[in-house]
């Protein structure tokens, strides 16, 4: 159970955050291709970061905790899905603190 602890991770925090899609109206998922263009930069940079201190052996990665599954340059699948999840729950947060700002705005009449 120890390898997929980082994608069970990964999996809870898109959970715990997808009612802030559908209660909150974050409409992030509902617009892919802004969320694809949004993620595409930083995948790209730190990506490129994280092959860099790969090859440079500043850091890796625990055999214990990861599936053992490997993308081109030995970038593991769970640092992928960590660049992407961890993106998504925050614009998904940003977007419905706006919406709830507002609403607030909006109560107060200052809309």
């Amino acid at each position: 159970m120890d390898r997929y602890q980082y994608l069970l991770l990964m999996a809870g925090c898109l959970v715990v955050t997808l009612p802030l899609e559908v209660v909150l109206r974050a409409r992030v998922y509902r617009q892919p291709r802004r969320l694809v263009l949004a993620l595409l930069p930083m995948l790209v940079v730190f990506l490129a970061w994280d092959v860099l201190g790969i090859v440079r052996g500043h850091w890796w990665y625990s055999e214990r905790y990861t599936t053992g599954i490997l993308l081109p340059l030995d970038v593991p699948v769970e640092e992928v899905v960590f660049f992407v999840v961890v993106p998504i729950c925050a614009l998904l947060t940003y977007e419905a603190v706006g919406t709830v700002l507002g609403w607030v705005r909006e109560r107060r009449g200052d809309a």
